[in-house]
Order: C-alpha cells, then structure tokens, then sequence
C-alpha cells in the first residue's frame, strides 16, 4: 500500500537497550504498522517477560514442545523471529487489551525486565521447556525487536 511505513529494523543487545528504545518512541509521533497500537506492543512484550518468572497458565501441545521446540529453540534464540505467528487461544492473557494506555505499559515493561536484577526466571517456556536465564534474555531480545519493529517513527 503506497504511503505505509515499512517496519524498522531492530535489533537489541541486552534488556536495558529495549526499554531505552520504547522510551525514545514514546517522547514522539509514531505509527504502527500492524494490528496493534505502540501500548499493545509494549504490553504484550511485558507480559511475556513476566511469564518467565510467574509461569504462563498454558503449555504448547506435547507434539510441538517435544519434537518441534528441540529443533527450532536455537533459531528462535539467535534469528530474529518472524512476524505473522498467531497465539493459540490457551495463550489469550498474552493478547493485550486494546485500550492499554502507553505510559503504563511503559512502566510495566520497566518493571518486568527490572526483575532480572531481583529474580531467575524460573518457569518453563509453554514451548521451548527450561531455559536458563541468559536463554529467557535472547528469547526476550527477539521477541521485543520483533514487536517494537512495528512501531515506526513519523517523519
């Protein structure tokens, strides 16, 4: 579609460079190119970071998690992931409300990689299984810059 921003590239090297990014975003314009507004973003990378220390309620099936996941886990830990995935409807508390509200997803976002000074994630994956804890970093690593790289400046 002509006029529609394409996605940043974006790439983090440690938590604290996510959080920077996200506030560097929102002293601005920006758009999203996606389904989901900057809060939504912000709050489902949270929300997965949390699931890492409380546990996700759910686990992917037994097929995925025992063959699948073992063949997958190291490109999901080092490539950049994909987008298009879509949740399963088990993982719905990963699915953000859609009135969230930039400044508080800001800080919930500040507040879970903060646990990382405080807390080991502890808490299987629902599809990778046990990571150790410089795993569950990558893991969010990716993941962020995938979300985040739908959130793109204005000019």
């Amino acid at each position: 579609m002509p006029g529609t921003p394409a996605r940043r590239q974006v790439e983090y090297r440690e938590l604290a460079d996510i959080v920077s990014d996200v506030r560097s975003l929102a002293t601005r314009p920006c758009t999203t190119v996606g389904a989901w507004t900057f809060a939504q973003n912000v709050e489902h990378v949270a929300s997965a970071i949390d699931m890492a220390f409380d546990g996700a309620g759910f686990k992917a099936p037994w097929l995925a998690r025992m063959i699948i996941a073992p063949l997958l886990k190291k490109r999901v830990l080092t490539k950049p992931m994909r987008a298009g995935f879509r949740l399963p409807r088990r993982a719905a508390a990963l699915l953000p409300d859609s009135d969230v509200e930039l400044e508080n997803a800001v800080r919930h976002l500040e507040t879970a990689i903060s646990r990382f000074e405080s807390e080991t994630p502890s808490h299987p994956h629902p599809f990778l299984g046990r990571l150790t804890p410089q795993e569950y970093v990558q893991l969010h690593l990716r993941h962020a810059a995938l979300h985040l790289s739908f959130v793109v400046p204005c000019e």
